[in-house]
């Protein structure tokens, strides 16, 4: 079953300190007033944070799930994903995971380790 727009919206804000505000006029979701993940405008993709030097070895492993929006995400720490592609929602709650580590403010993500990255 492929994982949807309300999958993201429940794993997203089911993290420690999330909330959900509009971000470019999309769903967006943040921890300590940073982004971490966005819904596309088409409900079929999502952005997250992911340092710039991952995202080409992310993209060339698995090209249907993760790419770039040429022009937009070249000079930003973020991928889109696919929501298609993504196995299930344990694969997408991992996605969100890492993408919130990287947003949440030190004493936030420090108070849950069990988020920690592997």
């Amino acid at each position: 079953m492929a994982v949807t727009a309300e999958d993201v919206r429940t794993t997203a804000l089911s993290l420690p300190g999330s909330s959900e505000k509009p971000a470019w006029g999309m769903p967006g979701f943040r921890v300590g007033g940073r982004i971490f993940a966005a819904l596309g405008d088409d409900d079929a993709s999502m952005g997250v944070k992911c340092p710039r030097e991952d995202r080409a070895e992310l993209i060339a492993a698995e090209p249907e799930k993760f790419f770039l929006r040429a022009g937009h995400d070249d000079a930003y720490a973020w991928l889109r994903v696919r929501l298609g592609a993504v196995e299930d929602v344990t694969e997408l709650r991992a996605i969100l995971v890492d993408s919130w580590l990287r947003a949440a403010p030190r004493r936030l993500a420090a108070a849950h380790p069990e988020l920690a990255r592997r």
